[in-house]
């Protein structure tokens, strides 16, 4: 399960909704020789993420508690290969297709094009079907204290 903790934002009744910080590279935040990232976040909403995250527990939370949200890992890895591996492979297939077909540079690059395309669109079915699976769905965990380190974690 992979975690990350937030804040609740709002609450429905099967679910939250939780802004998380996304996580900088370096977590040195605003240390001297850091990379910045904390600084940026601070002053830019759009390093906040939400997320809704079912609560199968039925905990009692209300908005401004802080949350620990997990995304089951296959389902990550699932979403990974779906997003960036079947685009590929079909491009790359319109291609040999599209240079088997017309013998040349320009059948190769139409049919790349044309198999991106299709990826491109697969995805977008694939998505849909998938963004009601609750086994792919992030879950609260458990309620967690207020981060104490607030130049790197929501407040």
């Amino acid at each position: 399960m992979i975690e990350e903790s937030g804040r609740v934002v709002a609450v429905e009744s099967d679910a939250v909704w939780v802004e998380t910080a996304r996580r900088t590279g370096c977590g040195r935040c605003d240390e001297p020789g850091g990379c910045g990232n904390g600084a940026l976040a601070r002053h830019a909403r759009s390093r906040m993420g939400r997320v809704r995250a079912l609560n199968p527990g039925a905990l009692t939370i209300a908005v401004g508690d802080h949350v620990l949200v997990g995304v089951p890992e296959d389902a990550v890895l699932r979403g990974a290969a779906l997003v960036y591996v079947l685009p590929l492979v079909l491009l790359l297939g319109g291609a040999a297709a599209g240079g088997a077909l017309t013998g040349g540079d320009g059948g190769a690059i139409s049919g790349a094009g044309a198999g991106l395309l299709a990826g491109f669109l697969l995805v977008r079915l694939l998505a849909k079907r998938t963004a009601t699976d609750i086994s792919a769905q992030p879950v609260v965990i458990r309620r967690v204290p207020a981060p104490v380190d607030a130049a790197c974690n929501l407040r």
